[in-house]
């Protein structure tokens, strides 16, 4: 299977109109700096120090982990009650099955509904106004769910939590992109991006312990807490990065301090209503319209879902298949840091590939190259493509496959707890690498559309980890865990084993 060339063949005519924050060197200062329009609020220089691009490395990386800090609490949520709904079926006489396992995934359908909204109202009133609102909202209804009754109202509370709790997930990328320039946004990137990943893996081992040694309750409660804290940091310590809300700051400051009301920025023009029409058309648009979209995401998507199937799964597997205690059982849930394997150790690896790729495209082009260059022509001479981001995707959806088979077989025949932690591990640090390629090469293509691309990508994410949980107990009960993750992992990664337009290899 071929995907096209990005680089050369992307339509994106459908999705133009209100610009978002452009993601490259070239593109913002192509709309920042302006000497034909005297009027025109821009930086003052490539070099400005205001434009986030052009910060100190420490106060990018203190708007990096602020923003990672928010993406990293509320995905908890989405898997901190998994230990306990057993307890909380029995308290609020919820059937279990289904019906309890979408008190934990509701949570995830809000997750990927919000980011459509949220993503575009970032792009009229700034970064950092919309993510302390999404966590006030969080914190006020995720402290609603420890309060809830009966069953209604805890599934109603998880929801509005969730809308949120997207904000950051929403937004979280564009924030890395404001600051970072494309060749050094892959650490960057890494260490937001294993946020939404270690989130759901620590939460239920702390979930465990609170609901077995005092209520269930608490495990919301000590959430909110946390969301409180990470607010004030916030409210200290997270810097606004979107450059249009930035321009239009300093023009407002210019306007009050010289004698020129009318200095305005190129984002004055646009309206509230037109942002709204287009930021919130788009993402389906190019979820509908671009294969390249649909196909990555999808597997994306894939890997999210099995990642919560495995969640939902293992307090049925660890306590009443090998007979471990609440707490024992939830030590289990360390074999999804895998994760954090894959991001620390082969994120930073992603831009390496993509440097060297890029390097070596160079070298080989090199009598091209010095023609183009005779003629004035350099324009494909230092740039890399974002296909060069996807080459340890190859192995990584080999070792993901091979570690489901692992996990499923070795718990069917009840093997060494040991061996089922490994296959976990190997699943989760395969597919959080191929969740960095993807993330970064969808950026990397669609560059000022790339808050778009992410939404839909949230949402196709966010909707296969509301639904894999629902069926997982009558999966595993008719199919057991062998059969049960072969069925659901046979054929998929074969898929997107693939050569891009010749680029990777």
């Amino acid at each position: 299977m071929t995907l096209p060339s990005t680089s050369h063949h992307l339509d994106i005519k459908h999705f133009q109109g209100v610009p978002e924050v452009s993601l490259d060197s070239s593109s913002s200062n192509a709309s920042s700096y302006s000497s034909e329009k005297p009027k025109l609020v821009t930086w003052d220089s490539p070099s400005d120090p205001e434009n986030p691009k052009n910060w100190p490395r420490l106060k990018k990386w203190r708007a990096t982990i602020v923003i990672s800090l928010f993406a990293f609490t509320a995905p908890m949520s989405s898997s901190m009650s998994a230990p306990a709904l057993d307890i909380i079926s029995k308290e609020l006489k919820i059937p279990l099955g289904m019906q309890t396992n979408l008190v934990m995934s509701i949570f995830l359908l809000a997750y990927s509904l919000g980011p459509f909204v949220l993503g575009p109202c970032s792009e009229i009133w700034g970064r950092k106004r919309i993510v302390q609102t999404g966590n006030v909202i969080f914190l006020l209804f995720n402290t609603a769910c420890g309060f809830s009754r009966n069953s209604g109202e805890l599934v109603l509370f998880r929801f509005l939590a969730g809308v949120g709790g997207s904000a950051s997930v929403g937004i979280g990328s564009a924030v890395i992109s404001d600051c970072w320039a494309v060749e050094n946004r892959g650490q960057a990137m890494s260490v937001y991006q294993l946020a939404p990943v270690l989130g759901p893996v620590i939460a239920p081992i702390i979930g465990a312990y609170i609901s077995q040694y005092t209520t269930w309750r608490w495990a919301f409660w000590s959430l909110s807490l946390f969301c409180l804290i990470l607010q004030f940091i916030a409210f200290i310590a997270f810097p606004e990065t979107y450059t249009p809300r930035l321009l239009n700051l300093k023009a407002r400051r210019l306007r009050e301090s010289t004698q020129y009301p009318d200095l305005r920025t190129e984002w004055d023009d646009k309206t509230l209503s037109n942002i709204l029409r287009i930021s919130l058309t788009r993402p389906w648009k190019m979820l509908g319209t671009q294969p390249i979209i649909q196909l990555l995401c999808l597997y994306q998507a894939f890997n999210f879902g099995m990642l919560y199937l495995i969640i939902s799964s293992l307090p049925t597997l660890w306590e009443e298949r090998y007979g471990m205690a609440k707490g024992t059982a939830s030590l289990n849930y360390l074999a999804l840091l895998g994760s954090v394997i894959g991001s620390t150790i082969f994120g930073p690896s992603i831009d390496s590939f993509y440097r060297y790729l890029t390097q070596r495209n160079i070298n080989n082009r090199s009598d091209i190259d010095s023609l183009a260059s005779e003629k004035g022509d350099t324009s494909n001479n230092q740039e890399g493509v974002p296909e060069y981001r996807l080459p340890l995707m190859v192995p990584a959806s080999l070792i993901s496959a091979g570690g489901i088979f692992l996990f499923g077989w070795s718990a069917q025949a009840k093997m060494h707890w040991i061996v089922p932690d490994i296959g976990i591990a190997l699943f989760t640090a395969a597919s959080v690498i191929c969740y960095l390629s993807i993330q970064m090469y969808l950026v990397d293509t669609y560059t000022r559309y790339a808050a778009s691309a992410s939404a839909a990508s949230c949402f196709l994410r966010s909707i296969a980890a509301l639904t894999f949980p629902l069926f997982a107990p009558g999966l595993f009960e008719r199919l057991g865990y062998g059969m049960g993750c072969s069925h659901k992992e046979k054929g998929v990664d074969s898929m997107f084993i693939s050569v891009f337009d010749g680029k990777i290899l």
